[in-house]
């Protein structure tokens, strides 16, 4: 092995780590904004060193700029999204639904 292929093999090992990681304390932790925090910190980091171990195996800069752009993209949308859900769950964010009376 090169030491290219390991380095691609340590990065993508250490981002598989946080993927599983980040899926387990969605499934561990007590309530929405620890299991969000977790989960959207730990996919941002596995997502960079798996884009980050793959960068030497593409052939041009242009696919390496793609890469880096669609890792840019996905941690703004996560971060986005992780903002959203957050408040929506603040205290007295949630209203509840109207009774149906019937008619």
């Amino acid at each position: 092995m090169t030491p290219i292929d390991l380095y691609t093999l340590a990065m993508i090992a250490a981002g598989a780590f946080f993927f599983f990681a980040g899926t387990l304390g969605l499934l561990r932790f007590p309530d929405l904004h620890s299991r969000l925090h977790a989960l959207t910190k730990a996919d941002n980091l596995g997502l960079g060193l798996i884009v980050l171990g793959l960068l030497p195996r593409m052939g041009d800069v242009a696919t390496m700029l793609k890469m880096l752009l669609v890792w840019v993209l996905v941690v703004g949308a996560a971060a986005t999204v992780a903002q959203l859900i957050a408040r929506i769950a603040l205290p007295g964010h949630l209203r509840s639904r109207p009774k149906d009376d019937g008619r």
